[in-house]
């Protein structure tokens, strides 16, 4: 766009250049004797040069400006609100959290001090490796309650209390650490197989082929030339959606962790990789805390209880069978899209 930018004013000052050496000359020959031959080549040369240099230090004046946007974003940066710190003196435990036991009570959040609430006395608790399905209507706050997680989007009120510590009484890093998600958009990075399982190279192979096969992905990765060396491009554009997918599950896998958020996981694969990554997860993470946020909700009716969301609040929460017998929210959303289920 920039270059779009330098070529649209070139074109101008070239044009009102070529304006001056042309009425230069026509000045010139209008004055006939009056002006000397030398004084006419020395016009029309002046002429020239100002075209070129009326063109070079209008291109520079603009990059100077345009350089100075990103002075003033850096200067912006700093100004805005920090994370909370990333460690505490107080820390938990290295094997917490050991149960994943999730409560929240009475939580608020909001994104901005002046919005309103996005979650509004939020209070539900799981218990011990309870898979639960978090479902709603656009904008009811089921990211929201992830982000809120992850302490992304900081409380306004209340708490959030994973195996008896609050979250907000400790660091960003111990947190963020112990929790594991497999986001709706695949996050790769510019570098090999093995390094985007495993960043920071805790595991070894053995335990990385042991997760592809896992998930369903050993057979693609062997046929490669480099197999776990095969260099992956930036934001994975030399793989599938499905195949990226499969890669954070499996990274997943080998970060395994007590609690597993999945926020619509599958909402951008088709049907047949969906039920590969729903059923490793009900393998792999049998004794796990996970929380679903359902896209397509034939995949949390197999979950234990559902939370359903509506403007922030909790209308509903229960096991997803006797939602379903209770006619309200949740029976309306399964007869919508088309679920056939047994009463």
């Amino acid at each position: 766009m920039f270059l779009s930018y330098l070529r649209w004013l070139a074109v101008r000052l070239e044009f009102l250049g070529n304006l001056m050496v042309f009425f230069a000359a026509v000045f010139a020959v209008q004055a006939g004797d009056k002006m000397t031959s030398g004084t006419v080549g020395l016009s029309v040369t002046y002429a020239l040069n100002i075209t070129q240099t009326l063109n070079f230090w209008v291109r520079k004046a603009c990059e100077i400006e345009t350089n100075g946007v990103a002075i003033e974003r850096v200067c912006e940066y700093e100004e805005m609100e920090k994370e909370a710190p990333w460690i505490l003196p107080r820390r938990p435990a290295a094997e917490w959290p050991d149960r994943g036991i999730i409560e929240f009570t009475n939580y608020q959040a909001r994104y901005r001090e002046d919005h309103d609430l996005a979650l509004r006395d939020v209070t539900f608790k799981l218990h011990e490796t309870e898979k639960l399905g978090i479902v709603g209507r656009t904008g009811a706050g089921k990211s929201t309650l992830t982000n809120c997680l992850f302490r992304i989007v900081e409380r306004s009120g209340g708490r959030i209390v994973i195996d008896g510590i609050d979250i907000a009484a400790i660091g960003l890093h111990d947190l963020r650490s112990k929790l594991n998600i497999i986001p709706q958009d695949p996050v790769l990075f510019s570098g090999t197989v093995q390094m985007n399982l495993d960043p920071l190279e805790k595991h070894s192979d053995a335990d990385i082929w042991e997760a592809l096969d896992m998930c369903h992905l050993k057979n693609f990765v062997q046929s490669l030339p480099k197999k776990l060396y095969h260099e992956v491009s930036e934001g994975g554009e030399n793989l599938s959606v499905g195949q990226r997918q499969l890669i954070c599950l499996a990274r997943a896998l080998l970060r395994k962790t007590k609690i597993l958020v999945l926020d619509e996981a599958t909402a951008s694969i088709d049907m047949e990789t969906d039920n590969l990554v729903q059923s490793t997860i009900r393998t792999a993470f049998s004794d796990c805390t996970v929380l679903t946020i359902a896209h397509r909700l034939h995949t949390v009716l197999d979950s234990e209880r559902v939370l359903v969301l509506d403007a922030g609040r909790v209308v509903e929460f229960d096991e997803p069978q006797r939602l379903i017998q209770k006619k309200g929210v949740f029976s309306k959303m399964v007869s919508e899209s088309g679920i056939q289920h047994t009463e």
